[in-house]
C-alpha cells in the first residue's frame, strides 16, 4: 500500500480562492462601486491603508454571505481600480468635486459616506473613460440611495452630472441628443 499523502493547510498569507461570481456583469460592476465607497469610507475614518482595505474586502466581503444573505459578487478589478484611483488622485478628485459645489458647501462639511460616493464617482468620470458617464452617474445615484433616504442622492446626481459635463462634454451632448 502506498504511503498516504499529507496535505499541508494553506498558509494564512495565501490569497483565498474568490467565490464563483454571481449576478450579471452589470450587477457585479454596481456591487464593485458600492464596495469601493465602503472601502473609501473605511480608509478615511479608520485610517486603514488602501491596500489593506482592498485586501480585506476581496478576502472577506466581496461576494460573501453575511448574516445569511448572499451578496452579488463585485468585480474585484473595478473595485480595486476605483479605490486605488481615488487614493492616487485624491487632490484632483477633490478639486473637481469642490469646483461644482455651492460656495457654502465644502467636502469637509459633508458626511464621510457622501464624500466617498462623490470621490468615487468623480474619479470614474476622470479616470475610467471607457464607461459612459450616464452609467457611472446612475450607479452612484443608486449607491446614494443605499445610504440615504433624503436629498443626498439628488445631490450626487447634480454634482456628478456637472463634473461629467466638464470632463466629457461630447459624451454628455451625445446622450442629450439621443433623448
Amino acid at each position: 500500500m502506498p504511503p498516504k499523502k499529507t496535505v499541508s493547510p494553506p498558509s494564512p498569507a495565501a490569497e483565498p480562492v474568490p467565490p464563483k461570481p454571481t449576478g450579471s456583469a452589470k450587477a457585479r460592476r454596481s456591487a464593485a462601486r458600492l464596495a469601493a465607497v465602503q472601502a473609501l469610507y473605511q480608509i478615511e475614518l479608520g485610517g486603514t491603508p488602501s491596500e489593506t482595505a482592498i485586501g480585506e474586502f476581496v478576502r472577506h466581503r466581496l461576494g460573501q454571505e453575511i448574516d445569511g444573505d448572499r451578496y452579488v459578487s463585485a468585480d474585484p478589478q473595478l473595485f480595486a481600480d476605483i479605490v486605488r484611483g481615488v487614493m492616487a488622485r485624491q487632490a484632483d478628485v477633490d478639486q473637481l468635486v469642490t469646483g461644482v459645489l455651492d460656495r457654502q458647501w465644502g467636502l469637509d462639511r459633508m458626511e464621510p459616506i457622501l464624500r466617498a460616493i462623490l470621490r468615487a464617482g468623480a474619479w470614474e468620470l476622470l479616470g475610467n473613460t471607457g464607461v459612459a458617464p450616464h452609467i457611472v452617474i446612475n450607479d452612484y445615484i443608486d449607491v446614494g440611495h443605499a445610504f440615504f433616504a433624503g436629498r443626498e442622492p439628488g445631490m450626487v446626481n447634480g454634482v456628478l452630472d456637472r463634473i461629467a459635463r466638464q470632463l466629457r462634454p461630447e459624451e454628455m451632448a451625445t446622450r442629450e441628443t439621443r433623448r
